[in-house]
């Protein structure tokens, strides 16, 4: 197999690491990993966490806290739809949340027919969601999602002003997303994360959208480096990766790169002085 066997040097300016994370466990994997007919049941509309997957969901939370990754991410940026927002709280939110006017909570109790205390908000990094990043559109249910004024109520922490639509206008019950057409959405997500300033950026999303993206790389890779990238997620696994601006698609400039024009000779201009070193350097290789 052809792959480039060697390392590979970019500015560090131009890199962001990406923490991919999939939802916990929902009510429609449950039986949809039994019988993949069951993601057709309208019974798992815009389907919430299960018990196991709350378990997960803290689980995780306990890693990336243990891990010192709390304290790293600058940004969260989520799937608008239940299981996945739900994830995102209970993973990257505050403590118990307790009432005060100045702070909202990240997540009411009980949401998504949770026994779920309200989530706060305070102490942990901003959590904003984007349609881009959503699962599979079209045909299953489960994929589909509430008003975006539903989920206010729900979610009030969370920057839902992203979305263009209150209702669901991109999920079609007839009409379901090619492979190809997952994948492009995806890649256009991660050049909208090239855009933004922030350098460490978790994401939570969906199986569907994250393998299909990641299957777009490692083409260039040794082929377990390729393996490592592009296989399925499980439920609450996170993967951290670095993304790489080729395009400059961003405009983030080095906050550590230091020019180096320092003179070479008393009371000599740097210019001058780099003039002088290079005039001598050919002397030398004239002899």
């Amino acid at each position: 197999m052809d792959y480039t066997g060697g390392p590979t040097l970019f500015p560090l300016h131009r890199c962001k690491t990406i923490h991919l994370v999939r939802h916990g466990q929902g009510i429609h994997n449950v039986e949809g990993d039994k019988n993949y007919k069951a993601y057709l049941s309208p019974e798992y509309f815009d389907a919430y966490l299960t018990t196991l997957g709350w378990q997960q969901v803290d689980n995780l939370r306990k890693h990336v806290h243990a891990s010192g990754l709390f304290k790293r991410i600058e940004l969260v940026v989520t799937s608008p739809l239940l299981r996945t927002m739900q994830t995102a709280a209970g993973v990257f939110g505050g403590g118990g949340y307790k009432d005060r006017m100045d702070i909202l909570p990240l997540m009411v109790a009980n949401t998504g027919y949770s026994d779920r205390s309200a989530i706060s908000s305070l102490d942990c990094p901003p959590i904003i969601a984007h349609e881009l990043c959503r699962e599979h559109l079209g045909v299953h249910p489960c994929d589909s999602r509430r008003s975006i004024s539903e989920y206010q109520c729900l979610f009030p922490a969370i920057d839902l002003s992203l979305i263009e639509s209150d209702e669901d206008t991109l999920w079609k019950a007839n009409v379901r997303e090619t492979k190809e057409e997952v994948m492009a959405r995806g890649i256009k997500f991660l050049n909208w994360l090239l855009t933004r300033k922030e350098k460490e950026i978790a994401v939570v999303s969906h199986n569907g959208l994250l393998f299909h993206t990641v299957n777009a790389f490692g083409t260039d890779c040794h082929p377990f480096v390729k393996k490592e990238i592009c296989k399925r997620f499980a439920n609450c696994e996170l993967r951290s990766m670095v993304i790489v601006d080729r395009s400059m698609i961003g405009s983030d400039s080095s906050i550590t790169k230091y020019p180096g024009k320092i003179p070479s000779a008393a009371n000599l201009p740097s210019e001058a002085a780099d003039e002088k070193i290079l005039e001598n350097d050919d002397n030398l290789n004239d002899k």
